[in-house]
C-alpha cells in the first residue's frame, strides 16, 4: 500500500489496477501449477485457470482494497507450493519417498510460505498442503513417470506368474549406480497382485477400506521407517518451522488473539454448544454453495444475515448432511486410489479447497465474521480443479453428449462472467455498494446502518431515519 501511494498517490484507480494485475498473476500461476502438478494437461490447466479468472466470488477480493491481502497471499501460496515440489527429486527411482534434490528450493518454499502468512493468516496452510501432497503424491511419482521401464518385460524374458514377478527386484542403473525398485505397498510400483485385481470390482468405500488394510498388512512394512526417512526429515523441518513462525506471529500480535463482538460472529457467542456446532457446520455448507452457485453476493454478511440454527430439526441441516456426504465420498475416493496414485486431481482439489479455509472455519479460534466472500478466494482454486476434473470425467462417460456438456460449460462461463461484471458495477461507488446490501440482505442490520450513514451524509434525513429505525428493529 505504501508503495502504491508513493507511485500513484491516493488515486483509487491504481489500487484497483494493482489488484487486477495480481489476480492475473494468480490465474497464470494456477494454470502453470495445474499443468505441472495436477492434470499434466495444458488444455485442462487452461480451462481451470479460465474458470478461476471469471468466478464471481472473487469480486470482493479483487475490487475491494482490503482484498489485496487475499490475492497476494494466494500468489505466494502457489509459489511456495511450486517451490516445495521443485525441491523434491521426483525422478528418483528405487525408494518410496524421494530425497530432497534442492535444499535451496525447500528453503525458498519456507520463505514464500512465511511471506504468505504475514500477508494473510491463511497463507500458513500451504505447509500442510505441501506435506500431505508430498506423502500421497510425490512419494511414488518417479516410478509412475518411468513405469514404462518398470512394467515392460524384455523380449527375452520368459513370462512369469504375478507372484513370481513380485519376488524379483528390478535393478535400474542411473548415473553409474544401481537403484532397486523395492517390492512396496504402492501398487503403481509393481504389477497388480491377484488380490489387487479382485478389488477392482468393489465400491468406493470398500476400495478405501481394502487400500488401508492392504497397506497396513504389507510384507515390507518393517522397512517403512527406513524408506520414509527423506519425507520424515522434510516433515520435521517444516513442522518445526511452522511452530516457530506461528509463535512469531502470536508475538507480533502481543501474545493474544483479536477480540470480536457478538455482532461480528453471533454463533460464537451462543451459550449453547449444539447451536454453535449446528451453525458452524451449516456455514461450511453455505460457503460451499457460494462457490457452486454465486447467485446472492453481499459485501457484508454480519448481524442476522444467517439466523442461528438452534434445533436439529431445522431444514438447513440437510445441507450440512449433504456436504458431509460429498466430502466423505471424495476422501474415500482418494484413499481408494491411494495405492494406484490415480486421480491426483481429487487430492489436490481437496487440499486446495479444505486447508486454506480451515482458519476461517471457527474450528480452532473465533473469527470476526459470519461469511466473508474474500476468504473464499484461495479455496476457490480447489473448487475449480474439482469442477474441471468432474467435467472431464463427465465428458468421457457421456461421449455421445460431449458437445452438449462443453456447450453447457461455455454457457456457465458466460453466466459467471456476466455476474462478475454486474458485481463490479456494485462496487463503483459508496451509494451503489450500500444500497445493494439493503436490496440483497434486507434482514441484515449492518447494511441498513451503513446505508443510513450514507443518506445522512447526503442530507437525506427522512430516508436515513427510516433505515436507522430498521437497523434498530
Amino acid at each position: 500500500y505504501r508503495l502504491n501511494i508513493l507511485l500513484a498517490g491516493m488515486n483509487p484507480f491504481y489500487f484497483h489496477a494493482v489488484n487486477v494485475i495480481l489476480h492475473c498473476l494468480v490465474t497464470l500461476v494456477l494454470m502453470y501449477t495445474c499443468d505441472k502438478a495436477v492434470f499434466k494437461d495444458c488444455r485442462l490447466a487452461f480451462v481451470t485457470a479460465l474458470f478461476f479468472a471469471v468466478h464471481p466470488i472473487h469480486t470482493e477480493a479483487v475490487t475491494g482494497i482490503v482484498g489485496r491481502a487475499d490475492v497476494l497471499a494466494c500468489l505466494l501460496f502457489l509459489l511456495a507450493f511450486l517451490s516445495y515440489n521443485r525441491s523434491v527429486d521426483q525422478l528418483y527411482v528405487g525408494e518410496h519417498f524421494p530425497p530432497t534434490a534442492s535444499p535451496f528450493f525447500l528453503l525458498l518454499s519456507l520463505f514464500l510460505g512465511t511471506c504468505a502468512m504475514l500477508v494473510k493468516e491463511t497463507g500458513v496452510t500451504v505447509f500442510g498442503v505441501c506435506l500431505v501432497y508430498d506423502f500421497f503424491s510425490l512419494s511414488c511419482n518417479g516410478l509412475k513417470l518411468r513405469n514404462g521401464g518398470i512394467h515392460q518385460r524384455p523380449a527375452w524374458q520368459p513370462e512369469a506368474s504375478p507372484s513370481a514377478s513380485l519376488q524379483v527386484p528390478l535393478a535400474i542403473r542411473e548415473n553409474g549406480k544401481h537403484r532397486f525398485a523395492h517390492r512396496g505397498t504402492w501398487s503403481s510400483c509393481h504389477p497388480a497382485s491377484p488380490e489387487e485385481q479382485r478389488s477392482g470390482g468393489l465400491s468406493v468405500p470398500s476400495k478405501a477400506m481394502w487400500a488401508i488394510r492392504s497397506y497396513l498388512t504389507a510384507n515390507n512394512n518393517q522397512n517403512f521407517w527406513y524408506t520414509a526417512r527423506p519425507f520424515l526429515k522434510r516433515a520435521a523441518l517444516v513442522i518445526s518451522y511452522v511452530i516457530l513462525v506461528l509463535y512469531f506471529r502470536l508475538w507480533i500480535m502481543g501474545g493474544s488473539m483479536p477480540m470480536f463482538s457478538e455482532q461480528d460472529n453471533p454463533a460464537s457467542f451462543s451459550p449453547y454448544l449444539l447451536t454453535r456446532f449446528l451453525t458452524y457446520s451449516y456455514l461450511l455448507a453455505f460457503n460451499a454453495w457460494l462457490l457452486l452457485a454465486p447467485i446472492t453476493l453481499c459485501y457484508d454478511w454480519q448481524v442476522g444475515s444467517i439466523p442461528l440454527i438452534e434445533s436439529v430439526w431445522d431444514s438447513r441441516n440437510l445441507a450440512t448432511v449433504f456436504l458431509v456426504l460429498v466430502m466423505t465420498l471424495l476422501s474415500l475416493h482418494c484413499i481408494a486410489a491411494f495405492k494406484k496414485l490415480e486421480h491426483k486431481e481429487v487430492l489436490v482439489g481437496l487440499l486446495f479447497l479444505v486447508f486454506p479455509f480451515i482458519p476461517a472455519s471457527n474450528l480452532f479460534f473465533r473469527v470476526g465474521f459470519v461469511v466473508a466472500e474474500r476468504v473464499l478466494y484461495m479455496p476457490s482454486m480447489g473448487y475449480c480443479i474439482l469442477f474441471v476434473h468432474g467435467l472431464k470425467k463427465l465428458s468421457t462417460q457421456l461421449n455421445k453428449w460431449r458437445i452438449a456438456v462443453l456447450t453447457l460449460f461455455a454457457l456457465l462461463l458466460l453466466l459467471f462472467s456476466w455476474k462478475t461484471v454486474k458485481q463490479n458495477e456494485i462496487w463503483l461507488s459508496r451509494e451503489s455498494l450500500f444500497s445493494s446490501g439493503v436490496k440483497t440482505l434486507p434482514h441484515n442490520a449492518k447494511v441498513h446502518y451503513n446505508y443510513a450513514n450514507f443518506l445522512k451524509d447526503q442530507g437525506r434525513n427522512v430516508e436515513a431515519i427510516y433505515h436507522y429505525k430498521t437497523a434498530l428493529k
